[in-house]
């Protein structure tokens, strides 16, 4: 066979065949990937687009290689030659196969100059890259094997040609949509099993599943068994053994049979398979395995699915549904997995309509007569006990769209969102029995409380509700609850010296005026971890709130909460105004699907004592109290996320202007050794800006979106992320949109642990033109110069540990409009009334200053104020062509990481679209683009060059052969 296969490649290098072969692969290859798929307006670090072509290219090019194999033999007469020699048959057809597959896996090496470009372009993930070759060249294989064997039956290479690309043809329609658009999900999904199309997607996306692996092994079988068969037949007299050729017929039916019965068997099994891409993205990750053993009761997974849907999500439907079969496995019989169609079950219909507020979705098909319009199902329902989930398609696809007709359909990530949607309806359920059932060990409440005589009169009712509040709750934790209360003040004040100093607990007062000081702080606590329950309006019902989201703190299971600011919106100054300014709906919306999202109103100088994570969205002019109130938050051992800077954009449809922006923040955050200096920051690494450009076409004035180099935009990639930390080590990329440095005072932060979490490139400058609009004139675009010194700025940070109160020492701000209005009012004339008024305020305002924080409070900083809002993901999705979610992806690591539930934070940034391409200007695309022309021009000239000197070797070989 060996033998046999050398003679076959010195034939095919003999003639021009290979070469024509290996630069029609080569030249088709590159021009479909920067051409046919256009990769850099693509804008993805992936090579797809190599393969994307190739079940339709290997067709012609194996039918081409094929076509004279046989026939040639048999034309010339050569084939009776082959026919009567000793050596089995088997011998040939393997050695010609292995011949045509050899030249096959040359000409696959001469592309690898295109993965190599795009990893130093971009973050390739190998894994799919290795699984795409690999398909290939299974593909390759069987239509080498086909073309092989219609190339035994026929002396005339046109025929053959024209049979195999019609035979290789069909087993590739059976799955295209052509066929697939005029049936329904089941049949489509059958005939996808059949197809040699669908199986290599599912390879060339990174998953190497036995089935897919074994049915184009048992397609090659098969082909070359026949073609040994048939060519066996050539030396079968009319007149001979009989009992010979039966055996010959039965054994060739009997492997015929088995091979492609082992495919139907290997089709109940749907777990031998590996996932090649990087970080599991189409396997079951730890994280959910994590939240399936949570389960106590059966999880429902249903999808409903119909027959008809739109020709773009019908692909879709089987790799769900396989997904969620493998939910099913990990489950261990805790998860049940069904699919319906409800247009033909009308009970199932109306219960989806009914009580789960599925509405099918109007989409255009065609059939083979017409088009139509259908009510489709394309929805998955999560059901745990009475808490259930719907995830409708727009929640499970993502599209990027190259143009108004060429849109690419993907599963966004389906494993987060499933396991998104379980993890909501698992801590939902959990959330409607008795809190302790899910706290490990003791619990340990704590009131330092001053003693009776010392305290208000509400403080004193206040007391005597909680006393009785925590009764009711010692009995619901089975004795794990303790409770202490001790005054502070005894003994000499030893106790409030020592919480002062370990907790910055000072005496609290019920105006500015009085000089009555009392303690009345509460905490719960268990181990080493404290959580301080806060006072807010002293009634019995605020206590059991505030007491039960302390307690949630120490349980497993249940939906955090996190406390939104934004900017209250500006409506222009008259009714009816559209509201002007950042918004962050898409924020709170992404936010929301996997935790309790409130608006927070700081006005008060509060923050809710059931929030976990306190959020400040670009927070504008902070008065003292609502200052007072992120200060009291972080002192109580809170987490402050903030993104804001100096300057905000103003962005809509018709203009983009810079202006100042004040947070209120900025002597805070310097108290606690922050600065963001009012500059912005410029990187040649950046994200485009899409402009409207009007063009003249024949009179027709046309309006386009162009897409810019604007350094204002940073894209920041590895090793700006910060690769050992969870929020940012899973992220491929950020962007940050007119951002400021953030520079840190180290006498400030010394104690506490810093963690950077992104940085701009080195390639980075500083600019304080205000001017951010990009110039474009006729001439064109007026390019980005650096100015002044380059280098990486630091735009994201941790700072972790004791922080000390900006108020330490100062009277508490709740207090100052007591004491403003009781010395306006303060004339002996009034003095009655303002009598009555302090004890009024001292029933409703009591408030203190807690100096300093415990060691578990952060501050985590990014230095933009428009990142996140609703216009900046429009514009970057609009920049990269399909839904940009790298933002608050990143913001969604950073609550999870800060709640410690990291669960979700390993799978939430995996995506098909998510790995996108640096800006490049357009010299640089056409470098890459003509250095990968060059080197595949090169490749062949090696190949010519090497196959020259074996030619010449064999030549002096045999010369030498013939003079001895």
């Amino acid at each position: 066979m060996v033998q046999i296969a050398k003679k076959e490649i010195g034939l095919f290098f003999s003639s021009p065949i290979a070469y024509l072969f290996l630069a029609a692969f080569a030249a088709v290859s590159l021009f479909a990937f920067f051409w046919g798929e256009a990769f850099f307006a693509r804008n993805i670090a992936d090579v797809r687009p190599l393969f994307e072509w190739m079940p339709l290219l290997l067709i012609f090019l194996c039918s081409t290689l094929t076509m004279r194999l046989w026939s040639e033999e048999r034309r010339t007469g050569t084939l009776e030659h082959v026919l009567t020699q000793p050596v089995p048959l088997w011998h040939f057809v393997v050695g010609k196969f292995l011949g045509c597959l050899m030249l096959l896996v040359i000409a696959l090496a001469i592309t690898l100059p295109l993965p190599i470009t795009v990893a130093l372009l971009g973050d390739l993930d190998w894994g799919p890259v290795f699984a795409g070759y690999l398909a290939t060249l299974l593909l390759g294989a069987a239509y080498l094997s086909i073309g092989l064997f219609v190339s035994a039956r026929s002396d005339n290479q046109i025929v053959s040609l024209i049979s195999s690309v019609a035979l290789c043809g069909v087993f590739y329609l059976l799955g295209s949509s052509a066929i697939t658009n005029f049936m329904g999900t089941s049949a489509a999904e059958y005939l996808r099993l059949l197809a040699t199309g669908a199986r290599f997607d599912s390879i060339a996306r990174g998953v190497i599943d036995l089935r897919d692996l074994y049915f184009y092994i048992s397609l090659m079988l098969v082909f070359l068994a026949l073609n040994t068969y048939a060519l066996e037949r050539e030396r079968w007299a009319a007149t001979g053994n009989k009992i010979h050729h039966g055996r010959w017929r039965s054994i060739t039916a009997l492997l015929l049979v088995n091979a492609l019965g082992a495919n139907l068997w290997l089709g109940q099994i749907n777990n031998l398979r590996i996932d090649t891409t990087r970080g599991n993205q189409y396997s079951i990750s730890s994280a959910t395995e994590h939240y399936l053993q949570l389960l106590q009761e059966p999880l429902l997974l249903r999808g409903y699915f119909s027959s008809k849907t739109h020709p773009l999500l019908s692909p879709l439907v089987p790799q769900l549904q396989d997904l969620m079969k493998e939910y099913e496995v990990e489950g261990k019989g805790l998860v049940r997995v069904e699919f319906v169609d409800p247009v033909s079950d009308p009970e199932l219909e109306q219960e989806a309509n009914q009580k789960y507020a599925i509405q099918p979705v109007p989409f255009q098909i065609s059939d083979r007569y017409q088009a139509s319009l259908v009510n489709s199902y394309f929805n998955v329902l999560v059901q745990y006990g009475d808490e259930y989930q719907v995830l409708s398609f727009r929640d499970l696809i993502e599209v990027k769209s190259g143009s108004e007709t060429d849109l690419n359909v993907q599963l966004r990530n389906p494993e987060h969102d499933l396991t998104r949607a379980i993890k909501k309806v698992l801590h939902s359920y959990q959330a409607g029995g008795n809190l302790f059932d899910t706290v490990k060990g003791e619990v340990k409440f704590t009131a330092y409380v001053s003693a009776d005589e010392r305290l208000p009169d509400g403080l004193k009712t206040f007391k005597t509700q909680i006393s009785s509040e925590l009764e009711k709750q010692r009995e619901k934790s089975g004795e794990r609850l303790q409770v202490e209360f001790l005054d502070p003040d005894a003994n000499g004040g030893e106790l409030g010296q020592r919480i002062a100093q370990d907790f910055g607990f000072n005496p609290m007062a019920t105006s500015l005026l009085s000089n009555d000081r009392f303690y009345f702080y509460m905490t719960l606590g268990q181990g080493d971890q404290l959580v301080q329950i806060p006072l807010d309006d002293m009634s019995a019902a605020s206590f059991e709130r505030n007491f039960n989201a302390a307690l949630k703190r120490f349980a497993s299971g249940f939906t955090k909460t996190i406390a939104l600011v934004t900017p209250a919106p500006d409506m222009g100054g008259y009714y009816g105004a559209s509201s002007s300014g950042p918004q962050f709906n898409q924020l709170a919306e992404f936010l929301g699907a996997e935790l309790n999202v409130q608006r927070e109103d700081l006005t008060d100088g509060k923050v809710s004592g059931e929030a976990d994570v306190l959020v400040l969205a670009a927070p504008k002019e902070l008065d003292e109290k609502a200052l007072f109130a992120v200060d009291q938050f972080l002192m109580q051992g809170g987490t402050v996320i903030m993104a804001s800077s100096p300057y905000s954009a103003s962005v809509s449809q018709r203009s983009l202007s810079l202006q100042k922006h004040n947070s209120g923040l900025q002597q805070w955050l310097a108290h606690h050794g922050f600065t963001t200096e009012e500059k912005l920051v410029m990187d040649k690494q950046n994200l485009p800006f899409p402009v409207p450009v009007n063009r003249n076409l024949g009179g027709f004035s046309v309006q386009e979106m162009r897409m810019l180099d604007y350094p204002y935009f940073v894209d920041i990639r590895a090793p700006g992320l910060n690769a050992d930390n969870p929020i940012t080590s899973g992220l491929p990329q950020a962007s940050m949109a007119w951002a400021s440095p953030i520079v840190l005072d180290e006498t400030k932060q010394q104690g506490r642990r810093i963690t950077e979490l992104l940085r701009s490139s080195d390639q980075a400058w500083l600019s304080g033109d205000m001017n951010i609009v990009p110039q474009v004139s006729a001439s064109g675009v007026s390019p980005y110069l650096p100015v002044g010194e380059q280098k990486s700025h630091l735009l994201g940070v941790i700072s972790q540990g004791r922080f000390e109160s900006y108020f330490a020492g100062k009277n508490s701000p709740l207090l100052s409009n007591n004491a403003e209005q009781n010395t306006a009012s303060d004339t002996a004339a009034n003095a009655a009334n303002n009598t009555a008024n302090e004890q009024n305020n001292s029933a409703q305002t009591v408030s203190g200053v807690i100096q300093r924080s415990p060691d578990s409070a952060r501050i985590i900083l990014f230095s933009s104020n428009d990142f996140l809002s609703d216009a900046v993901i429009s514009m970057t999705s609009m920049a990269t062509g399909g839904q940009y979610l790298n933002g608050v992806q990143l913001l969604a690591n950073t609550v999870d990481w800060a709640l410690e539930d990291e669960g979700l934070v390993s799978i939430r940034a995996r995506g098909n679209f998510n790995r996108t391409l640096p800006s490049m200007e357009q010299s640089t695309q056409a470098f890459w683009e003509y250095l990968n022309y060059g080197l595949a021009l090169a490749a062949l000239l090696v190949v010519g060059l090497v196959q020259r000197q074996l030619k010449r070797r064999r030549e002096q070989q045999y010369q030498q052969w013939l003079a001895n």
